[in-house]
């Protein structure tokens, strides 16, 4: 039997698992003693870690930080590091299903983490199945590691490096195929309201998503109704205005999408302020707002519109709320791999800070790169050839970060293909079954050949 066919065995069982992967909402919550990042990652680990340890493979927990299985012998290790911790979803969000139920139409699968990065995780339960099924000596140890913390930080990674060290050869099934060779710099920041006359704004679930709904509350008979109008209707927003006696409510309706790619979507929070400038809105805030930020995702308001060879600069708000009269938001930048944050960090700071608002720094990480001609990512790039045929798609460099950052000798190798939206990270997430299959039987063919390295 062939690796292809024998994959095909696990139809079922793969669906079987991720269903009750993705019944569980493991989106980070509060911390517990025994539960770091929730109630809800703790319950995806230990369901995760029940399905290995049925089938036989030796595992290990812990902490509920993040937990592996291993097969295998010898003193170098193939660590294969996915995620069961999700970005937040709810019904009410647009969802046409309950993101927690996985739904099958036809030969697709719709649920939060179906795509990112459960299926993913599931893929790789199968691939090593496959692997002792074949009866292949495994002259290095293989190793299935699994965080309950990716989306939030990835204190999960730090933990499980903490305790058990690095790889000698990794990947990371939460990026693209045909492999990334490099991840781009992140610079976090937030955003403060130094004086406005907005009266309340509150958008956004999360800083690393573009946001898609945004609502404020202003002063009623300060703007231009039909510039507002105008403005939303010339770049088809769709938006709702309650009038009140005093005040005026408005929601404006984006489109989420990744952080990394923020033109993918449309932001909500950008729209609405800008909007309010167009229609005649005379506010410090939202002045500072549309002047370094706006609806640029380049980075040109603050100065740090930058590219080299690989890839451009890009720059995403995705959280905005007011507490105690202060407006607050959140910045994300992905900066490109041949840079440093110092550069960029040079180029912004003379536009950090007016009469309006400013923007504090919290922190930032290096970029990642690999040589596309290494031995990691050509035997990784080897593997994808086999199964898919495609001899046309290069490995690339992404705006996304990836696990890699956080531990050695280790690139994002799938879990998409070229030219398809999952809508991770956004509504009605998906995947096809058989590519999920397919990702299994490029995994089996990625861990042999990184046995021969």
């Amino acid at each position: 039997m062939t690796i292809k066919e024998q994959v095909q065995t696990y139809r079922e069982e793969l669906l079987e698992k991720l269903g009750k992967l993705v019944s569980i909402n493991s989106a980070r919550a509060e911390s517990t003693s025994d539960a770091p990042f929730g109630e809800g990652p703790k319950e995806a680990l230990k369901a995760a870690l029940q399905m290995l340890d049925d089938d036989g493979f030796r595992t290990v927990n812990l902490d509920n930080y993040a937990g592996y299985a291993e097969i295998g012998s010898g003193e170098q290790l193939i660590g294969i590091i996915g995620h069961l911790d999700i970005v937040p979803a709810a019904k009410e969000d647009g969802w046409d299903t309950d993101p927690f139920e996985m739904v099958r139409k036809g030969d697709t699968l719709y649920g939060r983490g179906v795509s990112d990065d459960k299926g993913a995780v599931v893929a790789t339960m199968i691939a090593l199945k496959v692997l002792r099924d074949l009866n292949v000596p495994l002259t290095k140890r293989v190793r299935l590691i699994m965080g309950t913390n990716e989306e939030s930080g990835s204190r999960c990674l730090k933990y499980y490096v903490e305790k058990e060290g690095h790889v000698d050869y990794g990947f990371t099934p939460d990026g693209n195929f045909p492999g990334v060779y490099g991840e781009k710099g992140m610079i976090a920041a937030r955003y403060f309201s130094k004086e406005t006359r907005i009266l309340d704004i509150q958008g956004g679930t999360a800083g690393n998503i573009v946001c898609g709904k945004c609502t404020a509350v202003i002063p009623g008979k300060c703007y231009s109704s039909k510039k507002l109008a105008d403005f939303f209707n010339n770049n088809n927003i769709e938006y709702s205005i309650e009038q009140g006696e005093e005040t005026v409510t408005i929601t404006v309706f984006g489109k989420a999408a990744h952080a990394s790619t923020p033109e993918l979507g449309v932001n909500a929070i950008s729209y609405l302020l800008v909007g309010l400038r167009e229609a005649g809105f005379q506010d410090p805030f939202v002045e500072f707002y549309c002047s370094h930020i706006g609806l640029n995702t380049n980075g040109d308001g603050l100065g740090c519109k930058l590219s080299d060879n690989y890839g451009e600069l890009t720059l995403n708000c995705g959280i905005i709320h007011m507490q105690d009269g202060v407006i607050e938001g959140t910045i994300d930048i992905r900066f490109p791999v041949t840079m440093t944050s110092k550069q960029v960090m040079r180029a912004m700071q003379e536009r950090l800070d007016d009469e309006g608002g400013y923007v504090e720094i919290r922190g930032g990480g290096e970029p990642l790169f690999f040589s596309p001609d290494s031995p990691l990512v050509s035997n990784l790039l080897d593997a994808y050839r086999i199964v898919t045929g495609d001899m046309e798609t290069m490995p690339m460099t992404i705006g996304g970060g990836t696990y890699a950052k956080g531990i050695h000798n280790t690139i994002a190798f799938g879990c998409a293909f070229p030219n398809r939206d999952y809508r991770i990270h956004n509504t009605n997430e998906f995947v096809d079954i058989d590519e999920l299959l397919m990702q299994a039987e490029i995994y089996v063919h990625a861990i042999l050949n990184l046995m021969r390295i």
